[in-house]
This record gives structure tokens, sequence and C-alpha cells, in this order.
């Protein structure tokens, strides 16, 4: 007897499906699923139509180096392709560029 190969769409439809028959208390609903009741009324809210997986990218980064910044950077590396994330941070500063990011900002720009 073969498995009974659901994917997780079908089970999340399959869930708001009954959920809208109200046959059944969400309690009830959610230990049959296995889900937690704050899942189940998070799948119930989004409806039948909007149940993928939601993106876990954060909408804004607010400490994002500034796009200036990292021309500067890479400005300094093609002038000096020799020079590492501490000396090029130390030349930033020395120019009298204001925030400065870290060495370790600089590398990971690089």
């Amino acid at each position: 007897m073969p498995w009974n190969a659901r994917d997780t769409m079908s089970l999340r439809q399959e869930f708001v499906h009954l959920a809208s028959q109200n046959m059944l208390t969400m309690t009830e609903l959610c230990q049959r699923f296995n889900i937690s009741r704050q899942t189940g009324y998070k799948w119930l809210n989004r409806g039948e139509n909007a149940l993928s997986d939601q993106s876990r990218r954060p909408a804004s980064s607010p400490s994002k180096t500034p796009a200036a910044m990292e021309q500067e950077v890479v400005r300094l590396r093609q002038a000096h392709p020799r020079w590492g994330g501490r000396k090029i941070r130390r030349r930033l500063q020395d120019l009298g560029f204001e925030a400065v990011p870290q060495a370790s900002t600089v590398t990971d720009i690089l």
C-alpha cells in the first residue's frame, strides 16, 4: 500500500476548506493537522488563494551601508588593489567622510 503523498499547499487548502465548513472547532482542526492554533488562524486569514510560504526577508534594512559609501569603497579599491578593509576604512576617515563603516563591513563590500 503506497503512502498518501500530499504537498504542503494541498494540506493548507484542505485546512481552510474544513475550517470554512464550521464542523470542527479550531482547536480540534489544528490538532488534526498537527499545527498550532496561531498557525491555523494565520492560514485562515490568508484564505485559500494566498497560502504559499511568505518571504522571510525584511522589508527594509535601516543599517544598510549607503550606495554612495559603497561606491567610494570600490573606487578606492580600484585605485589601490592591494589595500584591505582596514586600510580603506582609515583612508576614508582621513579624507573626512562621516559615518565610515567598520573594517569588516568594508571587507564585505569588497
